[in-house]
């Protein structure tokens, strides 16, 4: 089964008389009487991230992905916790201080403050990362209108990219590389367009496991389909090349996740807003298509209006 099933199957149920956990269909726990918002994210060595040969960079993309779950909610994080379990050969003198560096580096950044964890041994090392913000609102899943158009931050792809050239599965020129590498590690989060969001936006998501997997997630129980335009789905000018260059297809690199835009709907009359925003905060933000009803089946159309068959929509934790 995959999360969402043993989720529903197993938990749920659990918190039918705590509405401040949204039924565990979210990224967050919000309690509006205590401003409260608080994620949980875990991250398991060979399956969120390849190794540790580089910790400097595999805990800023941690604390990143962990932080995007709050931003795209419409709040800006303020506290964290991390728990750590490896062993000596992770946790060395030297990757520690490194890890240290790069929290420092992320608190900085972010405007963010570590306030406690734990440390376990383990042979198998992992990270779990507890965030928390404060807000008397966040922007909901499941919160689609009819008619809606969907929006993206950012491009999308680059972290699939840089994965496949860290597993060597991709060659290019060494520029190419350190870019890709960039941004598979370190995902360009838009933490000023956070309480931006509020005034606009219907429902978001932030894309972590492919912009088709999170766009069904985000209206999953609603009565709504999507119609996804192709062309408007942004890529990098680089990721445009090394399409080219490599002969690949663009819509399995947009859907395969670790991209950490925002994903949100907004109504149509919201657009100068929108546009509005992008401009002044310097923020790409591109409306890729529009939220139907679900008497026609969701669907992704190319540029001469052809309907496109979707073979990978992202990753699914299965256990």
């Amino acid at each position: 089964m995959h999360e969402f099933q043993l989720i529903n199957r197993y938990f749920s149920k659990l918190t039918s008389k705590n509405k401040n956990s949204l039924n565990l269909n979210d990224d967050v726990f919000f309690d509006k009487s205590k401003k409260l918002v608080v994620s949980v994210d875990t991250y398991v060595e060979g399956t969120h991230f390849i190794n540790f040969k580089k910790p400097d960079l595999v805990i800023k993309k941690i604390i990143r992905s962990s932080i995007s779950d709050i931003i795209c909610k419409g709040v800006k994080p303020k506290y964290y916790f991390i728990a750590g379990s490896g062993n000596k050969k992770s946790f060395t003198p030297t990757n520690l201080k490194k890890i240290s560096k790069s929290l420092k580096q992320e608190q900085n950044k972010y405007n963010i403050f570590l306030c406690g964890g734990d440390t376990t041994y383990s042979d198998k090392l992992s990270f779990t990362v507890t965030c928390i913000g404060f807000s008397q609102k966040i922007i909901f899943r499941n919160n689609a209108k009819l008619n809606d158009d969907i929006y993206i931050t950012g491009n999308l792809g680059d972290s699939f990219a840089g994965l496949n050239i860290l597993k060597k599965k991709i060659y290019t020129n060494s520029l190419l590389n350190r870019y890709f590498e960039n941004k598979y590690y370190l995902p360009n989060l838009h933490l000023k367009l956070s309480k931006k969001l509020l005034s606009f936006a219907n429902t978001s998501i932030d894309v972590s496991d492919g912009l088709i997997t999170d766009l069904e997630k985000l209206i999953n129980k609603q009565k709504l389909s999507y119609n996804i335009n192709l062309n408007s789905i942004p890529i990098s000018q680089n990721l445009k090349k090394l399409i080219i260059q490599k002969k690949l297809n663009k819509l399995s690199y947009i859907s395969r996740g670790d991209d950490y835009q925002i994903l949100f709907t907004a109504n149509s009359a919201k657009s100068r807003i929108i546009n509005k925003t992008a401009k002044s905060l310097g923020i790409k933000i591109s409306k890729i298509g529009k939220i139907c009803s679900n008497s026609q089946k969701s669907k992704i159309i190319d540029q001469k209006g052809n309907k496109i068959d979707v073979k990978t929509k992202g990753y699914f934790h299965r256990f």
